[in-house]
């Protein structure tokens, strides 16, 4: 017979889970079995069950208890409570509790058959629900994080595969290129998805204002708390809470941090009493945080314990097959917010300089012009003249800053392709800018006005050599 689910026995009588496992093999569901309220539990900790069959009364951790502990592990849980004393006010007690429903014993076969049957059609019903919801979210986000390139539907991949776990996850990636989005993509495909989605800008916040914000303060914990706060942490409790531009936070902070991550609780300034917390950190950066650990900006236990999942955004000018999508997707954006009658349709001229220049500032920067350009768009369709200076006439916008008073010449004349004549431009500067730092690629990256984090990208996808 085709195995039909999954069911776990908790009763403490031997006789009482030999019936049950017989009788529900004998139907096709797969049973395990638990002799005690702890036992069930720790079961239920390593795997869900479609059901759960509860004795009320045994010894140690009680049915009731029992119940209450299983659907914190899983609020859909399917629990039904089996008890010899089955008067009104124990089945009352137990649906107040969540219980799916309750038997007394002795019990019919088919009672207790046809109850399980009908759990288990509530249990596949609840999971319908839980994957269209997912599903629905994953649209609405993948609507926003629009990637068609190979290196995005690699992210997108991993944004699947680590959305229902409980991991910290650290999104690295030059400004612009979506954290945000992925993070919340992350936290909607959760089973935490109901729950709060929290954002700290930890660079927004001033630091001695940080730890409060973050952790909440009693009354009187420092000069001008006339009334106790309550942290974002304990606001995010059963949700996520994204950490943006976490290489900002100071080293007492990290130190705090560390301690939520390991323990889960925190304490309020001011307070003595730690709380316990269940939120799932999602941090962001775009600096690199590895070189601020060797540096000793950023403590070294607490970047694994960030980093557990990594997930690295490829900034815009490295999947140039996403800038006409993304492009579309923005001016039928704000065409609708300004009423506009605006053409998705790029001409080919158009879609050559979108292709064409570097975007420093990523999708948000295409964002940027393409609002700019529906906006100011004369007639139906986006145009060159609809385009900042430095996208419509890039030929002057390339008059480069020397660096030592060395200066580099563009010859975008005689048809020569212009993304060429930047790669070999940006290798340039960077080869100079490495030989001026005897190779130290954070002091490079300063004399180039780029984060670290993108000289190193750069460096590799022009595979540039360095010093040994």
């Amino acid at each position: 017979m085709a195995k039909r689910g999954s069911i776990l026995v908790v009763d403490d009588e031997e006789i009482m889970r030999d019936v049950l496992e017989t009788l529900l093999s004998a139907e096709g569901y797969r049973v395990e079995l638990a002799k005690t309220g702890e036992e069930g539990l720790e079961c239920y900790g390593r795997r869900a069950f479609d059901v759960v069959l509860m004795d009320v009364s045994m010894p140690g951790m009680g049915g009731l208890r029992a119940l209450e502990e299983i659907l914190k592990v899983d609020a859909e849980a399917v629990v039904i409570v089996i008890t010899a004393y089955a008067t009104f006010d124990t089945a009352i007690g137990a649906w107040e509790r969540g219980a799916f429903g309750c038997v007394r014993k002795p019990f019919q076969n088919e009672q207790i058959l046809a109850t399980v049957a009908a759990g288990i059609k509530r249990r596949r019903k609840d999971e319908e629900r839980h994957n269209l919801r997912r599903a629905m979210s994953r649209s609405v986000e993948r609507g926003s994080i629009i990637g068609h390139s190979e290196r995005m539907q690699s992210v997108f991949q991993l944004v699947d595969q680590v959305a229902p776990a409980r991991s910290t996850v650290l999104i690295t990636g030059e400004s612009g290129t979506g954290k945000e989005l992925i993070a919340k993509a992350i936290h909607e495909q959760s089973t935490r998805a109901g729950r709060p989605f929290v954002t700290v800008n930890s660079s927004n916040i001033p630091s001695e204002l940080l730890e409060s914000e973050l952790f909440g303060h009693t009354r009187g914990a420092f000069t001008g708390a006339v009334a106790a706060k309550k942290g974002l942490f304990e606001v995010a409790d059963g949700g996520s809470l994204f950490l943006d531009e976490i290489g900002d936070i100071p080293p007492e902070t990290q130190a705090r941090l560390l301690r939520v991550l390991q323990e889960r609780e925190f304490t309020p300034l001011g307070d003595t009493t730690p709380r316990k917390v269940d939120v799932r950190i999602v941090a962001a950066t775009n600096v690199d945080l590895k070189e601020a650990v060797r540096q000793g900006s950023f403590r070294e236990d607490l970047y694994y314990r960030l980093a557990v999942v990594p997930i690295e955004l490829p900034p815009l000018r490295e999947r140039r097959e996403d800038i006409l999508p993304l492009a579309q997707h923005f001016i039928r954006k704000y065409d609708e917010e300004n009423s506009r009658d605006i053409s998705d349709q790029l001409s080919p001229e158009v879609l050559a300089l979108l292709e064409q220049y570097t975007w420093p500032g990523n999708v948000r920067e295409l964002e940027n012009v393409m609002e700019r350009a529906v906006v100011i768009a004369p007639g139906d369709e986006v145009t060159r003249q609809c385009l900042p200076a430095e996208i419509a006439d890039p030929s002057k916008a390339m008059s480069a800053a020397p660096l030592s008073g060395a200066g580099v010449a563009l010859d975008v004349s005689h048809g020569i392709n212009f993304y060429d004549e930047v790669r070999r431009f940006e290798i340039d500067l960077i080869r100079r800018a490495l030989d001026q730092t005897g190779g130290h690629q954070s002091r490079a990256a300063r004399l180039l006005g780029m984060n670290p984090t993108t000289l190193n990208s750069k460096i590799k996808t022009y595979n540039i050599q360095l010093r040994q």
